[in-house]
């Protein structure tokens, strides 16, 4: 049994909704379906009727071998870097929407995140950026993974960042997936 981060993109209508709301959602598990029970509680207004659009078992991130580890084990020689999720938003001309794109970056604080977010070439290429309130930039969201994991998990787990070259990309798994159905 190894435990491993999940990232993964949760699908639902809630009661007096008329579009199908999404949100993100990160856990620490042997297996996406043992995170089923944590999924449910993360948002409780689903009724229970959520769905996975796709979900990534977190491996590697700009270069960095992303391992799970015990929170008992050594601190000695921890690194700084932490794993950050970020949410950039922006518009197209003609597309009635808000586009986003989610990213992980691997950094030692929120503004270097930002830094390399704003430098990345999805945001240079692809948005007409926003300016948002809270952060003066148009990324929309962005939270240390190991503050926004469920709170029995940040007490028994941390992530590790060992740079390693020439690590494949993540799998990313699509489609719709009901939870009952893990």
């Amino acid at each position: 049994m190894s435990n491993k981060l999940y990232m993964i993109l949760l699908g639902c209508k809630p009661k007096g909704r008329h579009t199908e709301q999404h949100d993100i959602f990160f856990g620490i598990a042997d297996k996406v379906k043992d995170l089923v029970p944590s999924i449910t509680d993360f948002w409780p207004e689903a009724e229970g009727k959520i769905h996975l659009d796709a979900y990534r078992e977190v491996v590697s991130v700009e270069g960095y071998k992303v391992e799970v580890i015990a929170a008992t084990d050594d601190q000695m020689g921890a690194s700084s870097k932490r794993l950050f999720f970020m949410n950039l938003g922006g518009y197209q001309k003609e597309v009635f929407d808000e586009l986003h794109h989610k990213m992980l970056i691997v950094a030692e604080s929120k503004a270097e995140a930002i830094k390399k977010a704003k430098d990345s070439e999805f945001y240079q290429q692809f948005f007409s950026p926003h300016i948002d309130d809270k952060y003066g930039v148009d990324v929309d969201d962005v939270f240390d993974i190991e503050d926004v994991l469920p709170a029995e998990m940040k007490l028994q787990y941390r992530l590790q960042f060992t740079p390693q070259a020439n690590l494949p990309n993540d799998e990313i798994v699509l489609g719709y997936m009901p939870i009952a159905k893990l």
